[in-house]
């Protein structure tokens, strides 16, 4: 058995065993377990003790324990359009460039914010299960030159998976670039520090296709001693390592704290990639989501305490038409760039929307 399936014996998955770490009332019991069999629990032992107890508003809490307000009918299910993009089961080609591969439904552990609440934890509908397929279809579109394997989480894939991924499209020679997707570094870290076989494939397959880690950093006090270990042991095995955030309520959606999460990552060798606009997801819609112009303005004054690499991110909304960079306002518009496109006449396209205070997302009709 490997080194990740025993962490994985001893996550918290219900009610009763999370109530041995945090005390609440049955009321909030039942709601509880009502969420949980909709929207499945698990956090690693590792992740809850980063916990404030004492704080009843606890980021950390907020982002892997369930809240009433997930408990709601508002969002929608796919908000990327992520089932109009798939072309084998499992593979979505949305952009020219890069395929993106569901390499399982499972994670390390289930984040509250999650924008694929749908397949998460339960339901492999959308798991991809023919590599060979898959690499047909990326050897024959010369245009593809880069894959990123998410998930779920890509490491939450046993390591012998994760070497048939690295082997099959490393052998590609139209692929110059394989990514894995994960939030294992910020939620169960030993599970990379401690796996010297993960490391060794890793590093084994660096050596013939770049290989980077996209991990997720989301608050400051995710930046422990452990999880800056993980980091540091990528980065020795040659691996690159980016961070991309969401902009959450309650979490890092004030300029102190996302500065700290910014300068924190680049020093502990993170990247910054993208702040991400929290999408209107089924579950997440009501919990998460901060106004475009005021997070907008959140964005402005972290910038301002940021050192020069942390300030390399993009900050962009994942749409259905592409990724869309947030330039800021102009009067009483939003100016917005597609910094990605799926169709590609909208590619490096500008384009201002009149917002509201409280407009969290573009309509399909605010993109045309």
């Amino acid at each position: 058995m490997s080194k990740f399936s025993d962490l994985q014996k001893n996550c918290i998955c219900d009610a009763d065993s999370l109530r041995e770490y945090l005390s609440f009332p049955d009321d909030e019991k039942e709601v509880m377990e009502r969420i949980i069999k909709r929207y499945p629990l698990k956090v690693p032992p590792y992740y809850l003790g980063l916990i404030d107890r004492d704080d009843p508003d606890d980021p950390i809490k907020k982002l892997c324990i369930p809240d009433p307000l997930e408990d709601s009918d508002e969002g929608e299910e796919d908000t990327s359009g992520e089932a109009s993009n798939t072309v084998v089961k499992g593979m979505q080609h949305k952009y020219e460039q890069t395929v993106l591969i569901l390499s399982t439904n499972n994670c390390a552990g289930y984040c509250r914010h999650c924008f694929r609440k749908r397949m998460v934890g339960y339901c492999g509908d959308e798991v991809a299960d023919d590599l060979e397929a898959m690499a047909s279809y990326v050897s024959s579109h010369r245009e593809i030159n880069n894959v990123l394997i998410s998930g779920g989480d890509a490491f939450a894939n046993e390591n012998q998976v994760i070497k048939d991924y690295l082997e099959t499209f490393s052998a590609l020679d139209n692929i110059g670039l394989i990514r894995f997707g994960t939030r294992v570094p910020v939620v169960m870290p030993q599970r990379i520090y401690e796996d010297e076989e993960l490391l060794s494939i890793l590093e084994e397959y660096g050596k013939k296709v770049q290989i980077a880690v996209v991990t997720q950093f989301e608050h400051p006090r995710e930046l422990t001693c452990e999880a800056k270990r993980a980091i540091r042991a990528l980065i020795e095995r040659g691996i690159y390592v980016r961070n991309q955030a969401v902009l959450l309520k309650g979490v890092n959606d004030d300029p102190k704290t996302l500065s700290d999460l910014m300068n924190g990552t680049v020093a502990a060798g993170a990247i910054p990639y993208y702040i991400f606009q929290c999408r209107p997801v089924l579950g997440v819609k009501n919990h998460f989501q901060v106004p475009l112009l005021t997070a907008s303005g959140i964005i402005k004054e972290a910038r301002a305490l940021m050192n020069g690499q942390a300030r390399g991110f993009r900050y962009v909304l994942s749409h259905p038409t592409g990724k869309i960079e947030v330039i800021g306002p102009e009067g009483d518009d939003m100016i917005f760039k597609y910094h990605e496109a799926k169709n590609p006449a909208d590619q490096g396209r500008i384009f201002r929307v009149r917002l509201d205070d409280r407009k969290c997302w573009l309509d399909m009709s605010d993109t045309k």
